[in-house]
């Protein structure tokens, strides 16, 4: 065997172990580019789902604050035309005091004050309505006045019990009825 020979049968392996290594590179190297094309279309799938997902739940997030924004505004809304309601009966009663019925109607007051706390008592009330007590109380009369709409407070001497039956305390008393009424 020549020389020749000899070199050109390893240039010859070199050449083929060169092709071979170059075709392991190349398939590596598409391996590797198929792998990244995967993982960033994953990414992306990812991120698309995540992004959609999110959305979806800031969007229930809006509609649940708008919803609870609007009741509420509903619940303003009754609230103010049920004052304003309550407003008007409040009204309504301070014209009632300046009628004709309502000189009788604190006779009845005083008559069931002192049917409850008996016949010793004190009674109080508006500084208008001391024409209209003093006669009905006599010296158990205080002529202090109440801030009331109308009606009377009656107290025992010792005050250990009170009986207030103004229509302030009339109307807090029975509110809950009242809006029901108006609603």
């Amino acid at each position: 065997m020549s020389l020749e020979l000899l070199v050109a049968e390893i240039r010859a392996q070199g050449e083929r172990e060169l092709t071979a290594e170059s075709q392991k590179f190349e398939a590596e190297k598409a391996r590797l580019l198929d792998d990244r094309t995967q993982r960033v279309a994953a990414i992306q799938n990812d991120f698309r789902t995540r992004s959609e997902a999110e959305s979806r739940r800031e969007r229930a997030q809006r509609v649940a604050g708008a919803r609870m924004q609007s009741r509420k505004l509903e619940y303003e809304a009754q609230e103010r035309a049920m004052n304003d309601s309550l407003g008007a009966v409040r009204d309504l009663l301070r014209k009632f005091t300046r009628g004709d019925e309502y000189p009788e109607v604190l006779r009845r007051m005083y008559a069931l004050a002192t049917d409850e706390l008996g016949s010793d008592l004190h009674v109080s009330g508006r500084a208008e309505d001391a024409a209209l007590l003093e006669p009905l109380a006599g010296r158990s009369f205080d002529p202090t006045p109440a801030p009331i709409l109308g009606g009377l407070i009656a107290e025992t001497p010792d005050g250990a019990r009170r009986l207030t039956l103004s229509f302030d305390e009339l109307l807090r008393l029975r509110e809950d009825r009242v809006r029901s009424l108006l609603a």
